[in-house]
């Protein structure tokens, strides 16, 4: 994937979120403060309009542009925690103008790692990071595997089925939700569901 191919994947995200956001919003509404499909849709929209003047074969300044609009324009916590994924993610990607599928897992490790630094966050809190941990493990093993693109698709989809599931069986530690205690169990969280619509574009997006 080019850095071209990559700006077309980040527009592909924005439609995704703006068809999503009154979800998200319902979803967070719940156990949150009822803003974080509102939020993500600013956001994208923000990020869609700075990649329309973007002119570079480098996907690291393709994500970097990504990571300071998300930063700037994205209220709550989904601001800083998506931001922080990107630029990390950017980091990770500085100076390619080809993303490979060893690049791709690079991306999202440095990903979930600036998603743990800044939210200071853990798999089985109910965050985002409940469904990012389990995707990256999927998708190390299928690439150890040699899995075709199908295969690693419909794997990595099941795992996102069953890990958007489990947060709902959990109890939230982190975050709004953390204050409704047992109360936030039984909801599904919003942002590991953002996760999921952010994933599931990507992988829709290739092959």
């Amino acid at each position: 994937m080019n850095a071209e191919q990559v700006i077309q994947v980040l527009q592909a995200m924005n439609q995704v979120i703006d068809r999503e956001a009154q979800y998200l919003t319902d979803l967070d509404a719940a156990i949150g403060d009822g803003d974080h499909g509102i939020n993500m849709k600013r956001g994208f929209a923000a990020v869609s309009l700075k990649l329309e003047a973007e002119s570079t074969e480098d996907c690291g300044a393709v994500l970097k542009t990504v990571a300071m609009t998300l930063i700037s324009t994205v209220g709550g916590a989904s601001g800083p925690l998506y931001g922080t994924a990107f630029l990390k993610a950017a980091q990770a990607a500085n100076g390619k103008t080809e993303l490979t599928k060893e690049d791709a897992l690079a991306l999202l490790t440095a990903a979930i790692e600036g998603v743990q630094f800044r939210g200071k966050a853990e798999r089985g809190e109910k965050t985002m990071l409940d469904l990012l941990i389990p995707v990256k493990e999927a998708y190390a093993d299928a690439l150890a595997q040699g899995l075709t693109l199908e295969e690693t698709k419909q794997t990595i989809l099941t795992v996102m089925d069953e890990s958007i599931a489990f947060t709902k069986t959990i109890r939230a530690t982190k975050g709004r939700a953390s204050y409704l205690g047992d109360r936030s169990i039984g909801h599904q969280d919003p942002g590991a569901t953002s996760s999921y619509f952010l994933i599931k574009t990507v992988m829709d997006s290739v092959g």
